[in-house]
C-alpha cells in the first residue's frame, strides 16, 4: 500500500508546489486533494478552479514526486438527503468529478446523509439518498470516475450490512466505497466492516481513535498506533479483500509539534510502522 495523507492536514497557509515538496520530503507517496468553499486554504480546490489551474497543480505535484490520492470534499454535508438541494449537489457532483479527470485521478470521496441528528428520518434519508444516485449513476458511468461513499459520523452507514446493500442496491460498477477505519472502531469491529464491504472498498481513510471503555461509551483522537484499532487485523482484512492502495492518514494533531515538517514525518512514520507490521 502508498502511504497517503489529506491535504486538511496541512497548513493552510501552504501553497501546492510547497505542500507537494514537503509531504514527499516527510515520506509520502501521495496526498489526497480537497473541494472546498473558494480560499479555504492555499491548496485547496474550488468550484471555481480551471482547468488551466488544475493542469498546472498536476504539473507541480509530478515534478514533486507525489500521487495524487483521490479528491475529498467538505461541501457534501446532508445535501444529498434533502431534495430541494439536488441542483446544488449535481454542481458539487460533476465539477468533483471535472476536477479528478483533469487531475489523472480516477476516485472522488462523497458523502451521502442527512440531517439525522437534526430529526432527519433516516428511512427518507436512505431513499432520497439512493434516489438522487441511482438518478445520475449513468452520467457517472459515462465520466468513468469512481465515486466512492463514505462512512461519517452522521448515523447514516451504521452497519458495513447498510453500506454493503446500498452500494449494491445501485448496482454501478462506479460507484464504490470510501471505507474510514477510524470511523466505526467507537462502536463496532473495524476489520469485520472491511471483510464484509470487500471488493466495494476502493479507497480507505486511517486514522486513530481510543475508546473510553468498550463499545459506545464514547472516546477520543489520537495517534495512529495509540487507539482501540487492531492493525495488524485490518492489514490481514485489507490483503484478505485484496486492497493494496493509498492508506490516507486524516488525522487529529494531539500535540504541539516544533514545525509542521516534524507532524508529516511523524504520521509518515506511524503508517509505515503500521504497514510494516510493527
Amino acid at each position: 500500500m502508498k502511504k497517503s495523507i489529506n491535504a486538511w492536514m496541512v497548513s493552510d497557509t501552504t501553497g501546492f508546489a510547497e505542500m507537494f515538496e514537503e509531504l514527499k520530503r516527510a515520506g509520502f507517496e501521495a496526498v489526497e486533494l480537497n473541494l472546498d468553499k473558494k480560499e479555504r486554504s492555499h491548496h485547496s480546490l474550488s468550484l471555481e478552479t480551471t482547468d488551466e489551474e488544475l493542469a498546472a497543480i498536476r504539473t507541480m505535484a509530478e515534478e514533486a514526486g507525489l500521487e495524487i490520492a483521490s479528491v475529498s470534499s467538505s461541501l457534501y454535508g446532508t445535501l444529498m438527503g434533502d431534495t430541494s438541494c439536488h441542483e446544488e449537489l449535481d454542481k458539487i457532483l460533476f465539477c468533483h468529478i471535472r476536477l479528478a479527470k483533469k487531475l489523472g485521478v480516477d476516485s472522488i470521496l462523497v458523502v451521502p446523509g442527512a440531517d439525522i441528528c437534526g430529526g432527519a428520518d433516516i428511512r427518507t434519508a436512505y431513499d432520497t439518498c439512493f434516489s438522487y444516485l441511482n438518478g445520475r449513476k449513468e452520467k457517472i458511468e459515462q465520466e468513468g470516475v469512481y465515486v466512492c461513499l463514505e462512512n461519517v459520523w452522521n448515523g447514516f452507514f451504521t452497519s458495513p450490512f447498510d453500506m454493503a446493500s446500498f452500494i449494491d442496491r445501485l448496482d454501478s460498477p462506479y460507484i464504490k466505497a470510501y471505507y474510514d477505519v477510524g470511523n466505526t472502531v467507537a462502536f463496532s469491529d473495524t476489520a469485520s466492516w472491511i471483510r464484509i464491504l470487500g471488493n466495494r472498498i476502493e479507497r480507505i481513510h486511517v486514522k486513530g481513535y481510543k475508546r473510553s471503555s468498550i463499545l459506545n461509551t464514547g472516546g477520543a483522537w489520537v495517534d495512529l498506533p495509540d487507539g482501540s484499532i487492531n492493525w495488524k487485523d485490518v492489514l490481514k482484512a485489507l490483503a484478505e479483500i485484496g486492497y493494496d492502495g493509498y492508506f490516507t492518514a486524516e488525522v487529529t494533531r494531539t500535540r504541539e509539534y516544533e514545525n509542521d515538517m516534524e507532524f508529516y514525518k511523524e504520521v509518515a512514520k506511524q503508517e509505515n510502522d503500521i504497514l510494516g507490521g510493527n
